[in-house]
């Protein structure tokens, strides 16, 4: 196996960026769930989560998917509700979904012109919506936000919510997020694992060799070799390609994480649910269909979550390269100071798309 640590390129921040907490999230909470309950219950004292900035939805808790009648009247427009009437629709910059509320909406058309998407992926353009603009649904709306890492995050330049998702298996998944990330704050160590699934020049391959260089040289560690990296230790970040790799046959890598771990992977639908699999289950091909889970055989986001990090990237359909976390963006943006959301969306090109970012909006390093 061959092993690099890169220079250290540091991509500065801005020293401006402005401080947030817990007024500047609304929470999502269907009634419907007992689960939802139960997190909202745990999140909002330890976030500080004013009670005004709890928005309460009805809908079946049994549905991850949803129509878009369903979204618009049970999601989108009761949100809107909760942040009008609380007069909070300049003050939130963040909306943290729960476990229970609707994952993702379905549609006709294919590829680009798909109108399906993740509902946490719409709710970005609700500030926009709220303000009278009007979208389509198919295809992808360019994220105004992508890449402005020395912007601080307000609505006079960024017309948008970042939209996050508290979720795992089971509520002590969830408790793990919020619990992780409240210990993240001040932590000064740990590696940012970067797994190339070989040595060319693939788009992928050199958006991680790119994130390795913005960071410090002694904790990177990256692969370039054939091999899958696995039982890494004191891990703060992680970006591969999952199942994607032809060289990766395991579901879970093994790694001790640290609190405030984030992970990203280009894994076409690895937010596809956040249902169990059977534990025997394990990462297939696209060939055999009777190892298939949820309708797919890749790596799941919700796994990462279970094995100890805190915040992680998905797909709850094929997104396409281009439109993934670009990870040079992520990490630098992380390491320098910024929160989960902030940082995950810098690195988001296209919203009203495929992803979703799971974890405590808030999450930060320093």
């Amino acid at each position: 196996m061959r092993r690099s640590t890169l220079a250290f390129g540091w991509l500065a921040c801005c020293s401006t960026l402005l401080a947030q907490d817990g007024e500047n999230v609304l929470l999502v909470v269907n009634r419907a769930s007992a689960l939802s309950r139960r997190i909202a219950d745990y999140y909002i004292p330890k976030r500080g989560i004013p009670l005004k900035n709890v928005c309460r939805l009805d809908t079946s808790p049994a549905n991850e998917e949803v129509s878009w009648d369903a979204y618009v009247e049970q999601v989108e427009r009761p949100i809107a509700r909760c942040l009008a009437q609380a007069n909070l629709r300049e003050q939130v910059l963040y909306i943290a979904t729960t476990m229970g509320v609707p994952l993702k909406v379905s549609g006709g058309g294919q590829g680009l012109a798909g109108e399906y998407c993740a509902v946490d992926s719409e709710l970005t353009l609700l500030y926009s919506k709220m303000n009278g603009r009007h979208f389509a649904r198919a295809g992808v709306v360019p994220n105004p936000f992508y890449r402005r890492k020395d912007q601080p995050f307000t609505h006079a330049r960024f017309p948008i919510y970042l939209v996050t998702r508290l979720a795992g298996y089971d509520f002590d998944d969830v408790k793990g997020i919020i619990d992780r990330s409240l210990a993240a704050r001040g932590m000064a160590k740990g590696k940012f694992v970067f797994d190339l699934k070989s040595d060319d020049d693939a788009e992928g391959n050199n958006w991680l060799r790119t994130a390795a260089l913005a960071l410090p040289k002694e904790r990177v560690v990256m692969d370039e070799s054939a091999k899958v990296l696995t039982g890494e230790k004191d891990v703060i970040g992680y970006a591969g390609w999952g199942s994607n790799d032809p060289n990766r046959h395991q579901r879970n890598l093994g790694f001790q994480w640290l609190p405030g771990a984030l992970v990203t992977e280009y894994v076409s639908t690895d937010g596809r649910t956040f249902q169990r699999p059977p534990s025997g289950w394990t990462i297939g091909t696209w060939k055999d269909a009777a190892g298939w889970f949820a309708g797919s055989p890749q790596t799941l986001t919700a796994d990462y979550i279970h094995e100890g990090a805190t915040g992680c990237s998905g797909h709850v359909n094929e997104p396409y390269l281009a439109f993934t976390p670009h990870p040079d963006q992520l990490f630098p943006a992380y390491f320098s100071g910024r929160n989960l959301a902030e940082s995950y969306y810098l690195a988001i090109p296209a919203l009203s798309w495929q992803n979703i970012v799971v974890g405590d909006p808030l999450c930060k390093l320093k």
